[in-house]
């Protein structure tokens, strides 16, 4: 049914249709509306016999998960930025297990400095974890990932994330296409898990490896995942047949057909790029847009073929490996080798700064002109970097970075002389 409804509470929805046997959970910002809602939910009791944990801690969510997973329930979580550090260890472990356990990252940046807004840093810090990581591009989107989540990681044996933009998605109002029951159980098959701790059949979950097969163990993780390259698009397009609408995929073109000029970006912040590029072919320039849906694994292949007549390729993301600078981009230029086009780093949106669409324009331009520094910061306020790395020249005992920055953007207090 199509309503109007913060996104938090039609991914909430979408999650109990899946019906989730254990649901365990901490409250973090900005996830927390996703999993008070199921909360109400299973009390209510509207997700059949589902188990809703409250737990002392994010490690202690997903620890509880592992357990529940291994013996043979079909279980979700949800975290955010810190919450996903906290519980990093255990976030290894599930994969390593092979337990096909549902999480939603609701997008925030990490700390320090404190900072509860929207950008990629948190999923970007375990993008090497073994989880598929998934990118909503919408609410309609986050959604119905949620439901192909369960599937997925189900039919792979294989954890996988759900990452939806903090605030900008998750306390977003807008029309969304809430399934119901039928069409859900019509999609999403009753769970056999591939492996079960069962009395009468013993077994070892979690055994010591030792250097003799280590390397075997990782090399089946690896293989698990490029098998999922394949799975992907065939339940993209089972969700089609059972509902009516495309959504998800492991990457995705817009305006792409004539395009000498692509920009690449995951998440929210490609609404705005297609209107960007829209108003740029307005004006005649041939950019297209190119949205990663599915960043691990990442589908090399099927992005090499997107850019096949790009000369110019654009890399926005909301992360930064500092000191070396675009994470995503360097995925991009592994799946571009050999080849003669031009890869920029663009890094935008950190700790929730907007990402505007003149912004971008201007950006696109640049790089056209063959003028962007590498990596890019868009909308970087180069004052504000000249006198602190001044007042670091001068003074011994500077004292804090960020307050300093936002005395002296008059943020707080008074400017520092």
């Amino acid at each position: 049914m199509r309503m109007q409804i913060e996104g938090s509470q039609a991914v909430a929805d979408a999650i109990a249709l899946c019906q989730p046997e254990v649901i365990a959970a901490y409250p973090i910002s900005p996830q927390t509306h996703i999993v008070e809602r199921l909360s109400r939910k299973t009390k209510q009791g509207h997700i059949g016999r589902c188990q809703f944990l409250n737990v002392e801690s994010e490690f202690a969510a997903l620890s509880v998960l592992i357990g529940a997973s291994a013996s043979g329930a079909r279980t979700y979580t949800a975290t955010s930025s810190q919450g996903l550090l906290f519980m990093a260890e255990a976030v290894y472990n599930a994969a390593g297990l092979g337990l096909p356990i549902v999480m939603t990252i609701a997008n925030r940046a990490i700390g320090a400095p404190i900072n509860i807004w929207n950008d990629h840093s948190d999923s970007m810090a375990l993008r090497d974890a073994e989880w598929i990581q998934l990118f909503a591009e919408d609410n309609q989107d986050a959604v119905d990932l949620h439901i192909q989540a369960f599937r997925l990681a189900e039919s792979l044996s294989c954890p996988v994330m759900v990452c939806m933009d903090g605030y900008v998605l998750t306390h977003a109002y807008e029309p969304v296409d809430v399934p119901d029951a039928v069409q859900v159980n019509a999609y999403l098959p009753p769970y056999d898990p591939v492996q079960v701790l069962d009395p009468e059949r013993p077994v070892s979950i979690g055994a010591m490896v030792g250097p003799e097969a280590f390397t075997e163990v990782k090399y089946f993780s690896h293989q698990q995942h490029l098998r999922a390259l394949e799975v992907m698009p065939e339940l993209v397009e089972a969700f089609e047949q059972h509902f009516q609408r495309r959504s998800g995929g492991l990457c995705s073109a817009y305006r792409m057909e004539d395009a000498d000029i692509a920009v690449i970006a995951m998440g929210s912040v490609i609404g705005t790029i297609k209107d960007a590029v829209d108003e740029l072919r307005n004006t005649g320039v041939r950019v297209g847009c190119v949205k990663i849906g599915c960043y691990r694994p990442f589908p090399k292949f099927q992005v090499s073929a997107l850019l096949e007549k790009t000369t110019r390729v654009i890399v926005v993301e909301k992360d930064l490996a500092v000191g070396m600078g675009g994470i995503v981009s360097a995925d991009v230029q592994s799946a571009l080798q050999g080849r003669q086009i031009s890869v920029h780093t663009v890094i935008a949106g950190l700790g929730g700064r907007s990402i505007s669409t003149s912004s971008l324009k201007h950006m696109i331009l640049e790089a056209r002109a063959e003028r962007l520094t590498e990596p890019y910061f868009l909308d970087l306020n180069k004052t504000v970097i000249e006198q602190e790395l001044a007042r670091r020249r001068d003074i011994r005992r500077a004292g804090p970075v960020a307050e300093h920055m936002l005395q002296t953007m008059n943020v707080i207090g008074t400017k520092v002389s």
